[in-house]
């Protein structure tokens, strides 16, 4: 049995949100820059544009390029997911047989929704932590895991 904890909505709306306004504030600054007269005349001492009009005039295409970063690095990310399986718990590239983890400290997952898997990779000893504002579904996981590292 396979139990999976997708992205979580409250990153994928946030980073919705947040490309949305950079497009937005992007082509409100174009406009106000190249063709708002009024704007043009507010902000221009003597023929020569003072700094909010050149920030007007420089800051869209920048703002056009984070939105597209963003948009790559969202359309990247969209699918990742934890999977706790028969095997282990996988995150990402990070896979983690059930005999190597040590304990799992959840402490704070009930009043801040993280919890810390406290692991070992061959000689190393490692932490990883998962919280419920990253990926949707982890109470199921970590109910999962607990009930493999017990038994």
């Amino acid at each position: 049995m396979s139990i999976e904890a997708p992205l979580s909505k409250y990153r994928k709306h946030n980073a919705m949100i947040f490309i949305g306004i950079l497009v937005v504030l992007g082509v409100w600054f174009w406009y106000d820059g190249y063709y708002n007269e009024k704007f043009i005349q507010n902000h221009s001492l003597s023929g020569q544009p003072d700094g909010t009009l050149e920030f007007n005039r420089k800051a869209p295409p920048f703002m056009l390029l984070a939105a597209i970063i963003l948009s790559v690095r969202f359309w990247m990310t969209k699918d990742k997911k934890i999977v706790a399986d028969d095997r282990g718990l996988r995150c990402g590239k990070v896979t983690i047989p059930y005999d190597r983890i040590e304990s799992i400290d959840k402490t704070h997952f009930d009043s801040k929704g993280f919890f810390i898997v406290h692991y070992s990779d061959g000689s190393q000893k490692k932490n990883l932590r998962l919280s419920d504002r990253g990926y949707d579904n982890l109470p199921a996981v970590l109910d999962h895991l607990v009930s493999k590292i017990t038994s």
